[in-house]
C-alpha cells in the first residue's frame, strides 16, 4: 500500500543526521533502509511496523490489562499514568488527577476507561474495537469525564492544561505547572498513520496547516513532536509491546518514540530530537527570492501563477503563495493554480520561498491577472455562453459549465431550428467532458478565423448545426430535451443575430428554453470572440 500521496520533490536534497539505531534496536529495524528519507523512509517503517504487529489484542480484557503494565505510574506501582490529566485532587476535581488506581475501570466518576487517541469515528471508516481500535499504541487510561469531555473532537493548538480550544481539543503543556501531552498525542498519530495508512490520516484528526510534503499530514503534530521530549511512559509502553514474551504484548514498536528525529526525516517541518546521535547543524541560511513571477491563464474562477525557482544551502522546501497579500497554500513546485476566485476580478500574486529549516525569503515580485465573466459553482447545468455568427464560415458555439463538478457531455446534443421552421434538423451527439470552469468550443471546420481554430474544441463539417445563420435558432438538448436556446424556434426568417457575437451577461448562471436577448445577451460585433 502506498501511504503518501502528496509528490514528494526536495527533501532528498537536505542534509539530515546519520541515522544509526542503537544496539538494542538494531535487531528490530534489521529490514529498514535508515539511509532513505521521505516516502522511502516512510514506507519501510510501515512495513515493519505491520509485520512485528504478531498479536492482535482484544478490546476487553485484552486491552485493560496491557494498560494497567505499560502505563503504569512510576512513581506508584498501584496506579496507573492518566493522560490529559495534570494533578491529584489537590484541587478537589477528581476529573484531572494524573494518577488513579490501577483496579478504578468502569464508567463512573473516578474511574478510568480507555482513551481512543485516534477517535474512533475519526477513521476512514470507523476504527471499532478490533484492529485499529483495539492497537494499544494509540489507547490510554484516562478519567472517564475528561475523556467523554474530548469525545471525538480534532486535536488543535493551545497552551495550559488539557481542554476545549477553538478547533478542537488541546492535550495539555506545561505552561501553566501540568503535564505535557502534545508529543505523546503527535507521535501516536504518526503511528496509527505509519500503521493503518488511509483509515487513519492525521489530518482526519487534527487542525492545523497542511505539511507541503504529505497533504495528509498536518505540521502542528510536527511541532508537538518536536517540542515534547520522549516521556517514561512512552518508553515503557514501547518496550512491553515489542517483547512477545509479555502476554499482552503487540510485539511492535512505535518508531517516533524511539526517534522523533524520523518524522523530521519522512515530512521536514520543525526538527525534532534524534535520540540515535547528534543533530546537523541548525540552518539559519534564507532561500532567494522567487523571480520572473507571471500570472495566466485566467478562466471564470481561476488564475495560473508561475516563477523561477530560488536557491538554498539546503533546499527549498515550499513556496508560499500570497494572493492580495494574504496567504492562500503551498506549493512544491514553481507553479501554483488559484481556484475559488470570484469572476471579472482582478488579482495580484507574490511569492516566498522556505526552506526546511523554516528560513523564509524575501517578496517576489509582483504580478496581477483578471479573472473572466462567469461565476463557476453557481449553476447547476450547462448553457450556451456564446454564439458566434460571423462572415463567411466563422460560426462557433460555446457551452459553459458553472457548476461545481465536471460533466459528461455523452447525454448532450445541439440542433438548429433552419429557418425558423417548424422542426429540429437532426442533432450532434455530443462526447468528452467539460471540467468545473472552463467552457466547450464548437466551430465550423472550414471556420478561416485562427482565434476559432485555435479556441476549437469541436470541428464539424460544413454541415448542420454549424451552417447556421442570423435567422436560425440553435437548441442545447439533455436526453433529447430542450434545455437551452438561441433565438425562437418556429419564428420564420426573422434575423435576430446576423453578423454578430452574442455573449451571455455575466449574471446568467442557468440555462433557458425562452430566448431573451436583452436580460440575458449582450450583442458585440462579428469579429469579436
Amino acid at each position: 500500500m502506498k501511504h503518501i500521496y502528496f509528490l514528494f520533490l526536495l527533501i532528498s536534497t537536505v542534509s539530515f543526521a546519520q541515522l544509526t539505531p542503537p544496539a538494542n534496536l538494531q535487531a528490530y529495524y534489521t529490514n529498514v533502509d535508515f539511509t532513505k528519507t521521505g516516502t522511502d523512509l516512510f514506507n519501510d517503517l510501515a512495513t515493519e511496523t505491520a509485520v512485528k504487529h504478531t498479536n492482535f489484542l482484544s478490546y476487553t480484557p485484552g486491552v485493560w490489562e496491557s494498560s494497567k503494565i505499560t502505563d503504569e505510574d512510576p512513581n506508584n506501582s498501584n496506579n496507573v499514568v492518566l493522560i490529559y490529566g495534570w494533578e491529584n485532587s489537590s484541587d478537589g476535581d477528581v476529573t484531572n488527577n494524573l494518577s488513579r488506581s490501577k483496579n478504578s475501570t468502569g464508567g463512573s466518576v473516578g474511574d478510568w476507561n480507555r482513551e481512543h487517541t485516534y477517535a474512533k469515528s475519526r477513521g476512514t471508516p470507523n476504527l471499532g474495537t478490533s484492529g485499529p481500535g483495539s492497537d494499544a499504541h494509540h489507547l490510554r487510561p484516562s478519567d472517564v469525564q475528561r475523556n467523554g469531555q474530548r469525545g471525538n473532537q480534532k486535536f488543535a493548538d493551545g497552551s495550559g492544561n488539557s481542554g476545549n480550544v477553538t478547533g478542537g481539543w488541546f492535550p495539555g503543556d506545561a505552561t501553566a505547572g501540568g503535564t505535557d501531552w502534545r508529543g505523546d498525542v503527535a507521535r501516536m498519530m504518526m503511528y496509527m498513520y505509519i500503521r493503518y495508512g488511509n483509515q487513519c490520516l492525521p489530518s482526519n484528526v487534527c487542525v492545523g496547516t497542511t505539511n507541503v510534503i504529505d497533504a495528509s499530514m498536518i505540521n502542528l503534530l510536527l511541532d508537538w513532536n518536536a517540542a515534547d521530549p520522549v516521556s517514561t511512559i512512552e518508553d515503557n509502553r514501547n518496550t512491553y509491546h515489542a517483547n512477545t514474551s509479555n502476554t499482552y504484548a503487540q510485539g511492535n514498536r512505535n518508531p517516533f518514540i524511539d526517534n522523533p528525529y524520523l518524522a523530521t526525516v519522512i515530512w521536514g517541518g520543525t526538527q525534532a530530537t534524534n535520540r540515535w546521535g547528534s543533530n546537523p547543524p541548525v540552518d539559519t541560511e534564507n532561500p532567494t527570492a522567487p523571480t520572473n513571477l507571471v500570472a495566466s491563464n485566467p478562466t471564470q474562477n481561476s488564475i495560473d501563477i508561475s516563477w523561477t525557482a530560488s536557491t538554498d544551502n539546503t533546499g527549498v522546501a515550499t513556496y508560499e503563495v500570497y494572493i492580495d497579500n494574504v496567504y492562500s497554500s503551498n506549493s512544491s513546485s514553481t507553479s501554483y493554480t488559484a481556484t475559488g476566485l470570484a469572476s471579472e476580478t482582478n488579482y495580484c500574486f507574490t511569492v516566498f520561498a522556505k526552506d526546511f529549516a523554516g528560513n523564509t525569503s524575501t517578496i517576489s515580485n509582483q504580478d496581477c491577472e483578471t479573472t473572466t465573466v462567469g461565476s463557476t459553482g453557481s449553476a447547476t447545468e450547462l448553457f450556451f455562453s456564446e454564439y458566434v455568427e460571423g462572415n463567411s464560415f466563422n460560426k462557433a458555439l460555446e457551452i459553459v459549465n458553472l457548476t461545481s463538478s465536471a460533466i459528461d457531455l455523452s447525454s448532450y446534443s445541439i440542433k438548429r431550428n433552419g429557418n425558423g421552421g417548424t422542426s429540429w434538423d437532426s442533432a450532434l451527439n455530443l462526447s468528452g467532458t467539460i471540467a468545473s470552469g472552463d467552457v466547450f468550443v464548437i466551430i465550423n471546420s472550414d471556420a478561416p478565423d485562427t482565434t476559432l481554430q485555435t479556441e476549437a474544441d469541436l470541428t464539424i463539417n460544413n454541415v448542420t448545426p454549424m451552417t447556421f445563420n442570423g435567422n436560425d435558432p440553435i437548441g442545447l438538448f439533455k436526453n433529447n430535451v430542450l434545455i437551452d436556446i438561441i433565438g425562437e424556434f418556429n419564428q420564420g426568417n426573422a434575423n435576430f443575430a446576423e453578423d454578430v457575437t452574442l455573449r451571455r451577461k455575466s449574471n446568467v448562471s442557468s440555462p433557458n428554453t425562452t430566448f431573451l436577448l436583452a436580460a440575458e445577451w449582450d450583442s458585440l460585433s462579428k469579429k469579436h470572440f
